[in-house]
């Protein structure tokens, strides 16, 4: 009979990207989209470290290997959707990261997003010059 695979999963979202997170026991690799982040994202320091963030607040940076399915968004707003993702995993692992990871600010989803554009505007809030004659 097969093992049952012990993982947690947790959704991220940020603007428009969506990411999927599945935490399994592991060493830390982490795959997006079945590539390593690293040649997903490209060189981009930045954006490991805001996805391994709440990783490194509850001290659990190569307890697990992540599996991230992201649609949606651009580089940026995938990271942090990832994060968020990480975050809501990390709560399934260990209920008591609650407060670390709230401290942090990792379990809020971000509400901002680009505002439509509005009718007789050139964009959202840009119009055209006024002229008096």
């Amino acid at each position: 009979m097969a093992e049952k695979l012990e993982q947690y999963i947790g959704t991220g979202r940020r603007k428009t990207a969506t990411a999927r997170v599945y935490l399994r026991p592991g060493k830390g690799k982490m795959v997006v989209n079945g590539k390593d982040w690293k040649s997903y994202f490209g060189d981009r320091p930045a954006l490991d470290t805001a996805m391994r963030a709440p990783l490194t607040v509850t001290e659990n940076v190569s307890k697990f290997d992540i599996i991230v399915n992201v649609i949606g968004g651009g580089p940026n707003g995938q990271a942090t959707a990832i994060r968020h993702g990480i975050a809501r995993a990390l709560l399934r692992v260990n209920p008591a990261n609650r407060f670390a990871l709230k401290k942090a600010g990792f379990l809020t989803r971000d509400p901002r997003a680009v505002e439509r554009k509005k009718p007789g505007l050139h964009k959202a809030r840009k119009r055209s010059q006024y002229s008096k004659r």
